[in-house]
């Protein structure tokens, strides 16, 4: 694997109005890792995620994207360089057709080009996507949805992939041929940030983990280094019995 720094974040702050949701929260990711940031309701991740993406204008601090300095950019311009967002609880565009919704992935003039190579690949990925592909979005089941909202990212080429709570709300074996699917797309290359709330899951398939507490960074380091103890001091804020 890489070395090669992709992205760095260093120290950033965020508010939303008057709240300051997220406080000096620096993190690296290597190109080709997939990194976990772990942390309960309100830790702040998803801002994080979005401070990332373009959603949110940060405060403080700075993002750097392959060393350009991307805080303050618009998603459509963190898209063409190679940044996409799977959001929280999906949002698929519920009255377009799944085929539909995967080639609003492509709307750069870059990928457009490469539209049907790509939609090759995921529908290999996929493959469910493919027999579902004239049907609304909306009639799907949560976890096709979720494969829907991942292979929409992919159809931008991306080098790095934010994922969002992508388990949120779906079955177990759900989730497992989710995260199977996840390591194919990472061993393929594409670097991925993965925010969760499921512990173990997220420090099972990550390179390295961050976890996050009141919009903080309060622990970090690979998943081997981290003892049950340390995590749930960190994740709960407060020292295990």
């Amino acid at each position: 694997m890489s070395k090669s720094l992709a992205l760095n974040v260093s120290e950033l702050d965020a508010h939303y109005r008057d709240f300051q949701a997220l406080w000096n929260v620096s993190f690296e990711v290597n190109k080709g890792e997939m990194v976990s940031i772990i942390g309960a309701n309100g830790s702040g991740k998803s801002t994080l995620l979005n401070s990332i993406a373009g959603l949110l204008t940060p405060s403080r601090g700075t993002i750097e994207f392959f060393g350009e300095r991307i805080d303050g950019l618009l998603p459509h311009e963190t898209v063409p360089r190679g940044i996409t967002l799977v959001p929280e609880g999906r949002r698929v565009f519920p009255r377009l057709t799944v085929y539909e919704n995967l080639v609003m992935g492509s709307y750069t003039p870059k990928v457009r080009a490469k539209k049907d190579e790509t939609l090759a690949k995921i529908y290999e990925l996929f493959p469910i996507l493919e027999e579902r592909r004239r049907q609304m979005a909306n009639t799907l089941s949560g976890g096709e949805q979720q494969m829907l909202a991942i292979g929409r990212a992919m159809m931008s080429e991306p080098q790095l992939i934010l994922c969002d709570e992508i388990s949120l709300g779906l079955a177990p074996v759900v989730i497992k041929g989710i995260y199977k699917r996840l390591r194919q797309i990472n061993q393929d290359g594409i670097t991925i940030v993965l925010v969760e709330q499921d512990i173990k899951r997220s420090l099972k398939v990550a390179n390295r983990a961050y976890i996050m507490l009141e919009g903080k960074v309060v622990l970090e380091g690979e998943p081997s280094s981290l003892t049950e103890e340390q995590v749930k001091k960190a994740y709960f804020g407060i020292n295990p019995a």
